[in-house]
């Protein structure tokens, strides 16, 4: 069942905005290719703050260079 305007798998329910919804939208491409619901919702939510992890050490790294 794909997710869509702020209906959203429970287990995200207490995740931060930008989180939940990026971890919605990895786990709706991941139902598309076929994947078991609760595995999507996982990988989902693990592949969302593995992205913004990603996302605040590259940010952190070009503070570093502007100052």
């Amino acid at each position: 069942m794909p997710w869509y305007n702020g209906d959203y798998p429970p287990s995200y329910k207490n995740q931060p905005l930008k989180i939940r919804e990026k971890a919605t939208e990895i786990a709706n491409a991941l139902l598309e290719e076929g994947m078991e619901e609760g595995i999507a919702i996982a990988t989902g939510l693990k592949r969302a703050r593995e992205h913004f992890k990603k996302e605040a050490e590259n940010n952190k790294g070009r503070q570093q260079y502007k100052e």
